[in-house]
C-alpha cells in the first residue's frame, strides 16, 4: 500500500515522462488511514422478552388455519365416544380430538407419515404448536389415535363426501379407479414356509412357557418385575404372530390352488412380522412384501369417492367391492366405471352387466398363438355383457371417455404417494393400513375443497 510520499513521486514521474497518471482517489487515499470496517455483530445469547399469543405467530390466510376451521365444523363424536375420562368420574382428561383429527390431517397435508416426527413438530414448528394450543403430545399418543379409530374415519370420510355431494361439487354417476402399491412395515426375510413356522411355533411355546416357570420360581422374587413383563409380553406377541403367520398361510395355500400362475409350484409363505401382507410385483419391477391400496375417484370433480385396502396382489376382483362401498357411502348409482386392463375379469363384466354398470377398460391384445385376429370381434365364449363391452370399447366415444381414467386416478395416486403420506407404511395389520390411507383422502379432498368444508 502506496503512502502519501510515495504517492507523490509517482504522479511526478508520470508527468515527468508523458504518461498518465495512476487514478489513485482521495477516498483510497482515506481509507488507507482508517481502520477495520464496523460492523454490528450478532449476539445469540442476549437475553429478551417477547410478548405475544401462538395465536399471533401464525398469519391469518395460512393453510393450518384452513384445517382448523373444517375441523372445527366435523362431528368428531365417533372419536370422542372410546374417551373413558368423564365428567365426575376419575381419571386424567383426554387430548381434545378436534386437536388430535387436525393434527393428523395437518400432517397429512405435508406428507408426515410418522408419529415420532409429528411429536417432534409439535414442539418446533410454530404451526404444529399452534394446532395444539398449549397441549403436550407425545409419539404414543399421536400413533395409537391415528390407528385407533377407523369406523370414526370411515364415518368422517363419508360425512365430508356427502357435503360435498349435496353442494353439488361431486358426482359418482362415473367414477374411475386404481390401485396404489404400498410398501408393507415387514422384510422379504420375514416370510417363511409351514414347517419353518411351525418350527418357530414350538419355539415361541416353549419360551413363553420357560419365562412363566422362570417369575414363578422362588430364587427369582426379586427380579426387576417391569423387566419380567416386558419380556413376556414380548414372547406373547411373537407367539401370536407366529399363530397369525400360520393362519394366513392357509389362505395364501387356498389362493394358490384357485390361482393358473406358472409361479404356483413354489411353496406359500407367510410374514412372521405382518401376516397379513403379502408379496407384490412393485411399480419399480421389483417384489417386496405390500399392501394394494385402491382410490375410487370422480372424473369430473377428482375427488376421491372411495378407498379400499386389500392384500390381493391383483386388481381383478377389486372393482365390483369398490363399487358397491362408493354407493353405499353416497346413497347414489355408479352407471360408469374406469378401469385399468388389470381389471378385466369376464366374470366382473357378467355382473356389471346385471347392476346396469357400463364397464370402461381396455381389451386385452390376443395371444400370440390365438386364431383371434380382430380382439373386439365377438368370441364364440363370449356373454352378451362381454360382446357389449368389446363392441363398446371399439368407439371413439368409449375410448375418449377412458382417457379420463388416466388423468385422474394415476394424478391422484401420485399425488397421496407423494405428498398426502401414502409412503411406505410404518404400521401393521389391513386394519391400520385402510386407517392410513383414510386420513390420506381425508387430507386429500379437504386441500381440493377446503373453500366449501370451512
Amino acid at each position: 500500500m502506496l503512502d502519501s510520499h510515495d504517492t507523490l513521486v509517482v504522479m511526478q514521474d508520470a508527468l515527468f515522462n508523458g504518461t498518465d497518471a495512476p487514478n489513485i482517489s482521495n477516498q483510497s487515499l482515506a481509507q488507507d488511514r482508517l481502520g477495520p470496517a464496523r460492523m454490528r455483530l450478532a449476539d445469540r445469547s442476549q437475553v429478551g422478552m417477547q410478548v405475544c399469543s401462538i395465536d399471533e405467530l401464525v398469519a391469518l390466510d395460512h393453510p393450518v388455519r384452513i384445517v382448523w376451521d373444517a375441523v372445527c365444523q366435523m362431528d368428531l363424536s365417533g372419536f370422542a365416544q372410546p374417551i373413558q375420562s368423564r365428567e365426575f368420574t376419575e381419571g386424567r382428561p383426554a387430548n381434545d380430538v378436534r386437536v388430535m383429527v387436525g393434527l393428523w390431517l395437518w400432517a397429512a397435508v405435508n406428507n408426515i407419515a410418522r408419529g415420532r416426527l409429528l411429536a417432534r413438530l409439535c414442539e418446533t414448528d410454530v404451526t404444529y404448536r399452534w394446532m395444539c394450543g398449549g397441549l403436550s403430545m407425545n409419539y404414543h399418543t399421536l400413533n395409537d389415535f391415528r390407528v385407533e379409530h377407523q369406523a370414526a374415519l370411515d364415518a368422517l370420510f363419508t360425512a365430508i363426501l356427502g357435503r360435498l355431494i349435496h353442494r353439488e361439487l361431486v358426482s359418482v354417476t362415473r367414477i374411475t379407479q386404481d390401485g396404489l402399491r404400498t410398501r408393507a412395515s415387514a422384510g422379504t426375510g420375514s416370510f417363511r414356509r409351514r414347517p419353518t413356522l411351525e418350527k418357530c411355533l414350538a419355539q415361541a411355546q416353549a419360551h413363553l412357557e420357560d419365562l412363566k416357570k422362570l417369575a414363578e420360581s422362588p430364587d427369582n422374587q426379586e427380579a426387576d418385575e417391569q423387566g419380567k413383563a416386558r419380556e413376556s409380553a414380548l414372547a406373547a406377541d411373537r407367539l401370536g404372530r407366529v399363530k397369525a403367520a400360520l393362519s394366513e398361510l392357509t389362505k395364501v395355500e387356498a389362493a394358490k390352488e384357485k390361482s393358473h400362475d406358472k409361479k404356483r409350484e413354489r411353496p406359500p409363505r407367510a410374514s412372521t412380522t405382518d401376516p397379513e401382507a403379502r408379496v407384490m410385483k412393485m411399480p419399480n419391477g421389483g417384489f417386496n412384501p405390500a399392501y394394494n391400496v385402491q382410490f375410487a375417484s370422480d372424473p369430473g370433480s377428482r375427488a376421491i369417492v372411495g378407498v379400499m385396502v386389500s392384500n390381493r396382489g391383483t386388481d381383478a376382483p377389486l372393482s365390483e367391492p369398490m363399487r358397491q362401498q362408493v354407493e353405499r357411502r353416497t346413497g347414489q348409482k355408479v352407471s360408469e366405471h374406469l378401469v385399468d386392463g388389470g381389471y378385466v375379469n369376464l366374470e366382473v363384466i357378467d355382473r356389471a352387466a346385471d347392476q346396469e354398470v357400463d364397464l370402461y377398460m381396455p381389451v386385452p391384445q390376443p395371444n400370440k398363438n390365438s386364431k383371434v385376429i380382430d380382439r373386439f370381434a365377438r368370441r364364440e365364449d363370449d356373454s352378451d355383457a362381454v360382446a357389449d363391452w368389446r363392441s363398446r370399447m371399439n368407439t371413439q366415444e368409449a375410448q375418449a371417455i377412458y382417457q379420463e381414467r388416466a388423468s385422474t386416478s394415476e394424478t391422484i395416486n401420485a399425488e397421496v404417494r407423494t405428498y398426502r403420506g401414502m409412503s411406505p407404511l410404518a404400521v401393521r395389520g389391513i386394519a391400520k393400513a385402510m386407517c392410513i390411507a383414510l386420513w390420506s383422502a381425508l387430507a386429500y379432498n379437504l386441500m381440493h375443497f377446503a373453500s366449501a368444508l370451512t
